[in-house]
């Protein structure tokens, strides 16, 4: 729901339309980026999404070798 909020606030607010479809596609597409790469999360301690899961989820992105 905060997502939600927050999306229509900063992207749909005060905005009737946009020329094309294209330009409103990518306006969503910035905002996402900048969300989740730069956009600090209080419930995240203060970091990005993607810092967060940097820092506390780690996966491998190779495969572990076969015995």
């Amino acid at each position: 729901e905060s997502f939600n909020a927050t999306f229509k606030r900063e992207t749909l607010q005060g905005r009737k339309n946009w020329p094309t479809e294209r330009e409103a596609r990518l306006d969503a597409f910035r905002w996402l980026h900048r969300s989740n790469t730069r956009r600090r999360h209080s419930r995240l301690g203060q970091r990005s999404p993607i810092v967060f899961e940097n820092i506390f989820h780690h996966t491998p992105t190779t495969l572990a070798k076969a015995a």
